[in-house]
């Protein structure tokens, strides 16, 4: 079994609704994103997924975000764009993308600082 992992960014502002504290207030964050895969085979030349693959792929998905208000972008114009919520979003929108190069989409964690991230997997 192989794992691999991709980080990428996306910089935008949210509010976190019904929040008693600072965080309800418009802020932003520098967001990282880690995408992580497993595979169980490799191909002809060694590789699981091509990590440039996988990072347009990430890259794609969250081009909607970056420097957003992302209280405005669907679905959190709905939910709070917490980290929970936006790390379930990106696993959601990137789980059927990858099946198509034959490995699994195991997690995505999103950082929202460099001491707190939130980790998606199902």
């Amino acid at each position: 079994m192989y794992r691999l992992k991709i980080l990428t960014d996306f910089d935008a502002a949210h509010q976190l609704r019904g929040y008693r504290g600072k965080c309800e207030n418009l802020h932003g964050h520098n967001w990282k994103v880690e995408v992580t895969i497993l595979s169980n085979d490799l191909n002809e030349i060694g590789l699981a997924i091509d990590f440039k693959d996988l990072k347009r792929l990430t890259e794609d998905t969250i081009s909607v975000l970056d420097h957003s208000f992302l209280n405005q972008v669907p679905p959190f114009n709905e939910i709070n764009p917490s980290s929970e919520n936006i790390a379930r979003w990106i696993y959601m929108q990137l789980k059927e993308k990858i099946l198509e190069y034959g490995v699994r989409l195991e997690s995505v964690t999103v950082w929202e600082s460099d001491y707190a991230s939130a980790t998606y997997y199902e």
